[in-house]
């Protein structure tokens, strides 16, 4: 799940706070995730579901409207199971 940290129309807040209401354990708390040349393209929780809660660094509601090269290298990374 992934919501960009810019995103005015589910802001990342509400998704959190709707992953909290879940009552799920934390397994991995908040980390960078790295795309690119070693930037940061945002963060992310592991959940002990297995689920884990990203954000995309400076995107929207359409994530990859907004930074295509950040969601390309999450869901590329997501696919491939990688960290």
């Amino acid at each position: 799940m992934c919501s960009g940290d810019h995103d005015l129309v589910v802001p990342f807040m509400s998704t959190q706070a709707w992953i909290r209401a879940l009552n799920y354990s934390i397994v991995d708390d908040w980390r960078p995730w790295w795309y690119g040349n070693g930037q940061v393209g945002g963060y992310t929780r592991t959940y002990s579901n297995r689920m884990t809660f990203a954000t995309v660094k400076g995107s929207g509601h359409t994530g990859g409207q907004f930074t295509p090269e950040q969601c390309f290298a999450m869901f590329t990374k997501w696919i491939s199971n990688l960290p």
